[in-house]
């Protein structure tokens, strides 16, 4: 999988910005949107907005990728099916041949070539397409289905929060998306209840 500590900026439902990081590259697709409820935090809707996407990604150094609106198409469809098989995953269900051909077949193509400049510089060898840009998705998928944390994709313990991501911790006890997001809100929900039952003032009252 690709690696990286940086993870995406999200923000809540108030508009306050916080930290995600999901683990893997293919995970950071899933919150431009998906399938069914999913569908009204999409984002992805010019090609533009797959080259943005591409460009707060863990990818390094940043792709400039050319996106064609049939290169958009199959970006959502690639998302949805990864979607599918990482809620799978994280329920212990079985998962559905169909989203595991549209995985294997954008990985199949051509994926973003790394390149070594004279001086230690990272690039990417061209051309930069979002074909390209799929399939590197596409291999990370495959690498997290098949690797050794497939059985530690797992969605966030918080109330209403469906965020995906794969825990690589050492004990395996990751529950958050975030601490600063949900893992604060149920820590605020825990000293508030806590306060309640002893008769203590709730926390951040007087």
């Amino acid at each position: 999988m690709t690696s990286s500590a940086t993870g995406l900026v999200l923000r809540s439902a108030t508009g306050a910005p916080y930290r995600f990081d999901p683990g893997t590259l293919c995970l950071e697709l899933l919150p431009t949107g998906g399938p069914s409820a999913f569908a009204r935090y999409e984002v992805l809707h010019e090609p533009a907005d797959l080259a943005d996407w591409a460009g707060s990604s863990r990818l390094t150094p940043t792709p400039a990728v050319a996106v064609s609106p049939e290169e958009l198409v199959a970006a959502r469809a690639l998302r949805d099916a990864l979607w599918r098989l990482a809620l799978a995953r994280a329920e212990g269900a079985p998962v559905t041949p169909a989203d595991l051909a549209v995985v294997n077949e954008a990985a199949a193509r051509p994926a973003l070539a790394p390149s070594a400049g004279p001086d230690g510089e990272r690039a990417w060898a061209g051309p930069l397409t979002g074909e390209r840009l799929l399939a590197t998705v596409a291999r990370d998928a495959v690498e997290l289905l098949t690797g050794p944390f497939r059985d530690r994709i797992r969605m966030c313990s918080g109330e209403r929060c469906h965020l995906v991501y794969v825990d690589t911790s050492r004990p395996g006890s990751r529950r958050w998306c975030s601490m600063e997001h949900c893992g604060n809100r149920h820590k605020v929900r825990a000293s508030r209840a806590r306060a309640r039952r002893s008769g203590e003032p709730e926390e951040g009252k007087g």
